[in-house]
């Protein structure tokens, strides 16, 4: 059996995923990978048949995305031509983490495609959702990488299809300690943002982990350096809190390493609203934005305990066979 596993590369939760994805797909027939998007800091150690820039979003450094970086990084025509070049007819099984180019290319060819990834699950009208309607944001989940069925992840089973999340081996296999500091990772603010807020917090040791910086600096009790996979692990694993945006895969790494969270969903970013709104739920301090009206609230997190209990089992093995037996 062929199978196409086309991954999203921007951002490292799909990234992350595919690690423990992709040897379970890789039991059940040849495997061929595409990734497409150009912000991923963790590489997977297989060998990609299709890369692409796909369609890209790209961290601004005011809480948001870059509109005009956005805009200027994806060009319709090298979308159309990459859709309709892909041979995406050869494969018997096509699964889809939420990219754009191996979706669109089945649709029009008329191929079956399941989705397996967080944004599936946010499609169910039983996840938690923000009180404001977004119908931009709705649309973008539900059009942006069309898929015939879906198998989704979220923080709880809310939904028939819908698992608890995959929190990768090198996470689970490591041995937890507390070191004495949070780990910080906002991508969407600038270095200097997070130096300004963060440093008001007196007494906390912040280590925070940037996409904006080649180099490692250290301002008070703020140090920033540069995103590194292996460092961030060590960081996470022996941290006493993790403070994040409201993405999937950190969250849910830190649930289940039983860290102290908090989170600061981006700008205009309805996936993010929505994990937002589910963490909230589970008694996670959500603030709005990383300013100074966040720094009491910050404050308050720091001197809180925190005893969220949740079940992660590993189950992905068990998920990728019952997606195969069902979709063949």
């Amino acid at each position: 059996m062929k199978i196409l596993y086309a991954i999203q590369g921007t951002g490292n939760g799909h990234m992350s995923r595919a690690m423990d994805v992709a040897p379970a797909l890789e039991k059940h027939g040849q495997v061929d990978y595409m990734v497409s998007g150009a912000q991923a800091d963790i590489v997977l150690p297989y060998s990609i048949k299709y890369k692409s820039k796909g369609l890209s979003f790209f961290f601004g450094k005011k809480g948001g995305i870059d509109i005009g970086k956005t805009f200027n990084e994806n060009s319709s025509r090298r979308i159309w031509k990459e859709v309709h070049d892909l041979p995406i007819e050869q494969y018997d099984l096509i699964i889809n983490d939420f990219e754009p180019i191996s979706a669109w290319s089945a649709k029009l060819k008329g191929k079956k495609v399941i989705a397996l990834s967080h944004q599936s699950a946010l499609l169910s009208n039983k996840c938690p959702k923000p009180k404001s309607l977004d119908i931009v944001g709705q649309s973008i989940l539900k059009n942006y990488a069309p898929a015939t069925k879906h198998y989704g992840f979220h923080f709880n089973s809310f939904d028939e299809n819908i698992y608890t999340p995959i929190v990768r081996n090198s996470i689970r296999q490591k041995e937890l300690t507390k070191n004495g500091h949070y780990t910080v990772y906002l991508p969407a603010y600038s270095d200097e943002k997070i130096i300004k807020v963060l440093s008001q917090v007196k007494g906390v040791d912040w280590k925070v982990f940037s996409k904006h910086t080649k180099s490692s600096h250290w301002h008070e009790n703020v140090s920033i350096e540069p995103i590194n996979n292996e460092r961030f692990v060590n960081s996470l694993t022996s941290s006493i809190g993790v403070l994040c945006g409201a993405g999937f895969e950190t969250p849910s790494e830190a649930l289940f390493l039983k860290k102290k969270l908090m989170v600061i969903p981006m700008k205009g970013q309805y996936e993010q609203q929505c994990n937002a709104e589910a963490l909230k739920k589970m008694g996670i301090p959500v603030a709005k934005k990383l300013g100074k009206k966040s720094v009491m609230k910050i404050q308050n997190w720091i001197d809180s305990e925190q005893n969220i209990e949740v079940n992660y089992q590993d189950e992905t093995q068990a998920i990728v066979d019952k997606i195969v037996a069902n979709e063949l």
